[in-house]
């Protein structure tokens, strides 16, 4: 199977509504292994948390998977998969499943089983690496990464629940959180997560999915940087692997928006599959609009708070390095409580009138 060509791609996204989405763990899960493990699987906090989304107008949520849980429990993972699709599906909502992930900003390698409770106000303080940072490193656990990818897509690669397939979020991540900031994890995991993107898309073409692949570039240029939306070899790879493309971008609206006409080039739908930061200036008040107007789908960063901690802030060196402050007196993630209110009215009305608007194709 070959890339879509541009003309496929184009047709793809001109052919349904503006994607307005939102990344998804549900508040009584730490991490994504606590979410998808069968004794913490939560059906009553997703049924309840996906209706609340569904109120908002959301169309479409990001979902990360587990490596370890499928090779622990390989029936159990694909049918929770099937049925939080099916109760997405039922409101209305997409999914877009994501199947490595090398953010483990905890520190510690992913465990199968029960998982600690969240470290007191840190960020993503028991987040694991999908399939590990050290797994990662040992070539010969890698035929298992074949045979994961390609099982979960051919299981649902005719499946119209599924908006697209988001191979491996931020490949050749090495940060790690603490309590008293962040610090680089090694060893240096660049060439390794590059040869596993490689063969990610290689394994994922081979099971001829009916929707499109993509990784997103993570990397986000930096104010004042050079206008090469290439910023990093696994970036350059992403991009022009992927049949649609996809970014990250935790900035302000104008430096956004110049990405945007960065990537625009590429002549491919374009989605923003992590965004909203206040504390660095990526604001809804301000991005949401910019997406929609400029045909950009996007998917926010969280839902409810919960276990995952992620209303407060990155460690301050992370946050002023985006150009913000850790200010700990607003949340940095997340839109609503744990009762479903909003924390912030005005967020939530917005999103109610502009996710509204993609009832009309695009």
């Amino acid at each position: 199977m070959d890339r879509w060509t541009p003309l496929e791609a184009n047709a793809w996204w001109d052919a349904r509504p503006w994607v307005c989405g939102f990344n998804f763990l549900p508040s009584s899960a730490v991490n994504f292994l606590e979410m998808w493990h069968v004794d913490t699987f939560d059906k009553s906090t997703i049924t309840r948390e996906l209706g609340w989304a569904a109120e908002l107008g959301f169309n479409a949520f990001r979902i990360n998977l587990h490596y370890l849980v499928w090779l622990h429990d390989r029936d159990g993972l694909i049918d929770r998969l099937d049925w939080i699709m099916g109760v997405a599906d039922q409101l209305g909502i997409s999914t877009v499943p994501c199947l490595f992930d090398d953010c483990g900003f905890g520190g510690a390698e992913p465990v199968y089983g029960p998982q600690p409770d969240p470290v007191p106000g840190v960020h993503n303080s028991r987040a694991v690496a999908s399939p590990g940072r050290a797994l990662l490193l040992e070539k010969d656990e890698w035929s298992g990464f074949e045979c994961y990818i390609r099982d979960i897509i051919a299981q649902f690669r005719d499946d119209p629940r599924v908006l697209f397939w988001d191979l491996y979020n931020e490949p050749g991540n090495r940060m790690v959180f603490d309590a008293s900031g962040f610090r680089i994890y090694e060893p240096d995991m660049t060439a390794a997560s590059l040869a596993l993107l490689r063969l990610s898309f290689e394994w994922a073409r081979a099971e001829t999915p009916t929707q499109p692949i993509t990784v997103a570039a993570w990397t986000t240029p930096k104010p004042g940087s050079s206008d090469d939306p290439y910023q990093t070899e696994i970036d350059r790879i992403a991009l022009e692997a992927s049949d649609i493309i996809t970014f990250h971008a935790y900035w302000d609206t104008a430096h956004v928006a110049r990405f945007i006409d960065h990537l625009r080039t590429l002549d491919r739908p374009m989605l923003c599959t992590e965004w909203m930061a206040r504390a660095v200036g990526s604001l809804i008040e301000d991005q949401l609009g910019l997406f929609h107007g400029e045909k950009v789908g996007c998917f926010q960063w969280g839902l409810v708070k919960g276990r995952t901690q992620t209303h407060h802030p990155w460690p301050a060196e992370l946050v002023a390095a985006h150009g913000g402050h850790p200010d700990r007196s607003m949340w940095f993630h997340d839109i609503l409580e744990h009762d479903g209110s909003a924390y912030d009215a005005t967020e939530v009305a917005l999103l109610r009138e502009v996710s509204a608007k993609s009832s009309a194709l695009i």
